[in-house]
């Protein structure tokens, strides 16, 4: 059964302090929770971020949230090697950082928003 939630994120570039700008994120659905029902295993949704490092539409809007097993997958190699005034390296230290959370109560919002360095990343359940 799907709920009135959504599933929002953005993605902050602590290293130099704003929103981080053309981060491309993809989302995929590992495992239903609880055997319901809802989109095929798979990815579900792709964005990338704005200038304000958000996406422009709710990765998965109100009435499409369903309780289950999720990754957030972040291309923030790609972004520090284009837009970063420090040298990232080659390989990037971070190239992909994959973010996995599950879906309880699908009629409540979850925001998963991503704090990140060339060097270092955090993630919580914001709202």
């Amino acid at each position: 059964m799907s709920g009135a939630g959504r599933l929002t994120t953005h993605v902050l570039d602590t290293a130099r302090g704003r929103p981080a700008a053309g981060v491309a994120i993809e989302l995929v659905l590992l495992e239903l929770v609880g055997g319901g029902s809802g989109p095929a295993d798979g990815t579900v949704a792709r964005a990338v971020t704005n200038a304000d490092g958000r996406t422009d539409a709710p990765l998965i809007p109100p009435g499409a949230l369903v309780a289950a097993v999720y990754e957030l997958h972040f291309a923030v190699g790609a972004y520090f090697a284009s837009s970063s005034e420090a040298a990232v390296g080659s390989p990037p230290f971070l190239d992909l950082i994959p973010v996995r959370f599950a879906i309880a109560d699908p009629d409540a919002d979850y925001h998963v928003p991503l704090l990140v360095s060339p060097w270092a990343y955090s993630t919580y359940r914001g709202s």
